[in-house]
């Protein structure tokens, strides 16, 4: 998935991935998620900005795997690269059952759902307000 692929949308316009301003570690983190996901045949990719939002993360992917083992298996595959580029610290919740999984990077935070459970936990709604990239969207579109 190359970065003329994806957009941050902000308001009426859109602006590159590549072009945004990030931290470079916050930066190759989400690149690295994105390029996991995509690998992974995630669905309907989303990315939040959350800098100068929340003090919580630059940046959260939200994601939807279609069975409770393709949730499992991104998940897995996440922590293998973010260790294979030597992150510690990984915290990661909801392994057990794979409806939701949360991986917290730090500078980035992943939930990777079953779509009925993100339907449900809708967090798309909740920070709304927030810039926002749908990967699936900008790739239909050809941004």
């Amino acid at each position: 998935m190359g970065a003329s692929l994806k957009a941050r949308a902000t308001n009426d316009r859109s602006v590159p991935i590549a072009q945004s301003k990030r931290t470079p570690l916050a930066g190759d983190l989400l690149q690295l998620v994105e390029s996991s996901l995509d690998d992974d045949k995630a669905e309907n990719i989303v990315v939040v900005e959350l800098s100068g939002k929340t003090a919580i993360a630059d940046y959260m992917v939200i994601a939807s795997g279609t069975s409770q083992r393709h949730v499992g298996a991104m998940a897995d595959h996440i922590q293998r690269r973010m260790k294979g580029i030597g992150l510690k610290g990984i915290a990661v919740e909801g392994l057990k059952q794979c409806d939701w999984v949360l991986i917290d990077a730090g500078d980035l935070i992943v939930h990777l759902f079953r779509p009925e459970v993100r339907l449900f936990y809708n967090l798309e709604k909740i920070w709304k307000n927030t810039m926002s990239t749908d990967i699936t969207e900008a790739q239909s579109a050809g941004v």
